[in-house]
């Protein structure tokens, strides 16, 4: 990953904005507001052709006066559209059947408004279908053929396939090592498929933080205005039609423009069952930090989380969840069952694009 010179970056934000003929304010606090970026790892990873992320392009375009939605789907586009990202847009890792499904949700704290799609086959870019049922409709959730008639309706343009040769490669891998039925009787539902996911998991042929998918983005401008966004291909190799929590309002993201947003990646059927990204707000609401509250929701996550199947041997969640928690003042942190080496999320503020590590609920 090419290393970023905090002088040289903050230098080339101002004169992109300089000439662009904006009123820039990257160290203003309005409100006593710091303009903040965070987002999963992904985030600082991948790269449009000129070498810019999905944090530094959001950051830019929030100092510059942009919308900080349209400034975050920006950036989470940089990522749906890098191939070498299987767990976000194009080349995503699919379903069962071998089909790219994706899925989005967009929250804009100011105008109170949101929009999500799920299940979207054809296009690369779900953070924009679901910012256009967001500013083009009365509802939040478009799902499958819907959404993409809707897609189609509004001038996206529909693919018949976004696996890359990568993807596919990695499905068949997945193909030949399980039946894929995924309807296994109750007595044996740690099902073939999900162990040969983890194999692959473990032998290195697929990232750890892909196998669930995602990119979570939130930020806030010196005005105090939140938003959020978060997409993703979902779990690898689900059973058709599976939606998670990414799309879902109060799951994989939340936002309140009075207090701050949050939002999620790893296991969604497990934050679900808590509406976690909402529960993590609620608590900021009554006084904590983003640290403490992004530990909350995830004490809630463990207590909820009972099924043998789904615990080690420490009767600790078998699984990874993670949250992006940002205030309305800029304070954020990034909070995770399970920390370690190369787990880390992403920031852009006044002080550049860096990676932080996770605050460890279990280490």
């Amino acid at each position: 990953m090419p290393v970023i010179n905090r002088r040289r970056f903050l230098t080339t934000t101002a004169l992109g904005v300089a000439a662009s003929g904006v009123q820039a304010a990257p160290a203003v606090r309005r409100g006593g507001s710091k303009p903040t970026v965070v987002a999963s790892g992904n985030g600082l990873t991948s790269r449009n052709d000129q070498g810019i992320s999905c944090v530094e392009l959001a950051f830019e375009r929030i100092t510059r006066g942009d919308d900080v939605l349209d400034a975050l789907i920006a950036g989470v586009n940089i990522v749906e559209l890098d191939p070498e990202d299987t767990s976000v847009g194009f080349g995503g890792l699919p379903d069962a059947d071998g089909v790219v499904t994706l899925d989005s949700c967009c929250m804009h704290g100011p105008k109170r408004r949101a929009g999500g799609v799920a299940c979207l086959k054809g296009v690369r870019t779900p953070s924009l279908v679901a910012r256009s049922v967001a500013d083009n409709t009365d509802h939040h959730l478009l799902v499958d053929e819907g959404a993409q008639r809707f897609a189609r309706n509004m001038g996206f343009t529909i693919e018949d396939d976004l696996n890359t040769p990568r993807s596919r490669e990695l499905w068949l891998d997945w193909k030949r090592r399980t039946d894929a039925h995924h309807y296994p009787d109750p007595a044996s539902r740690a099902d073939a498929g999900f162990k040969a996911g983890l194999d692959m998991v473990a032998e290195g042929l697929i990232d750890p933080e892909h196998y669930y998918g995602t990119i979570n983005c939130n930020g806030v401008n010196g005005a105090g205005d939140v938003c959020g966004v978060t997409t993703t291909s979902g779990l690898a190799w689900k059973i058709p039609g599976r939606v998670g929590d990414s799309p879902i309002l109060g799951a994989g993201l939340y936002v309140d423009n009075d207090v701050g947003a949050a939002g999620s990646t790893g296991r969604g059927e497990a934050n679900l069952y808590s509406l976690a990204s909402f529960l993590i707000v609620e608590f900021m609401r009554q006084g904590m930090g983003p640290k403490d509250a992004g530990m909350r929701a995830l004490e809630r996550i463990a207590s909820y989380t009972i099924d043998p199947r789904l615990l080690d041997e420490q009767g600790r969640p078998a699984f990874n969840v993670s949250f992006y928690v940002l205030t309305r003042t800029g304070d954020h942190a990034g909070v995770a069952f399970y920390g370690g080496e190369g787990r880390a999320f992403a920031v852009c503020d006044e002080n550049g694009p860096r990676h932080e590590p996770f605050e460890a609920y279990y280490g």
